[in-house]
């Protein structure tokens, strides 16, 4: 579509305006933080919808999903990215990320949460515009590819439940671990039915 390449070029002209030589990487970080918090803040004493488990597969599920969608469509369109030869720039993985822990932490937590997350979201995909990584149609993908990823995992739930018979009496412990000397975290679970 010419008129919507226009406005990705007149957004990457002002953006390389505005940000001259000065880059702000935090984009590459700061996309994780919904996905962190969607697991976390359930432990720390604020009110969530499910368990932590329930939680834990809710979100492996969307972003198995939003990786999947997201590297279809990188090696399917092969769109040239703004800053670069490379030709992997739809959709904006980084966007995909941080709207799929965006919208799960709306849908876990409400609206108030879900305001602050879809916040850093936003911002997340305002910093891949500026930083030149993206044009405007990645982003947008990206978000839709975030947003549906996350529903999929709410919609996937209820069979799990079923699958495996969640209802039925188990016990289960999962005990998440950090460690300092290889700068890594580790998930172990024991199920006993």
């Amino acid at each position: 579509n010419g008129a919507f390449k226009k406005l990705d070029t007149n957004i990457k002209n002002g953006m390389d305006n505005l940000r001259g030589n000065h880059f702000f990487r935090a984009d590459d970080y700061i996309q994780y933080l919904p996905a962190i918090t969607y697991l976390t803040f359930g432990s720390i004493g604020i009110k969530s919808k499910h368990s932590f488990k329930e939680r834990v597969v809710v979100e492996a599920t969307a972003y198995l999903t939003m990786t999947a969608f997201t590297n279809i469509g990188k090696y399917s369109f092969k769109e040239k990215r703004p800053d670069s030869n490379a030709r992997n720039s739809f959709p904006s993985g980084h966007t995909a990320t941080v709207f799929t822990g965006a919208e799960l932490m709306r849908e876990e937590y409400g609206l108030g949460m879900g305001i602050g997350a879809y916040s850093v979201a936003v911002g997340v995909a305002f910093l891949r515009l500026y930083n030149g990584r993206h044009w405007l149609n990645d982003v947008i993908a990206g978000a839709g590819v975030g947003i549906l990823s996350a529903r999929i995992g709410y919609w996937m739930l209820p069979l799990y439940k079923r699958w495996f018979k969640w209802d039925s009496p188990c016990s289960d412990i999962m005990v998440i671990s950090y460690n300092p000397a290889e700068h890594s975290f580790s998930i172990n679970l024991a199920y006993t039915f």
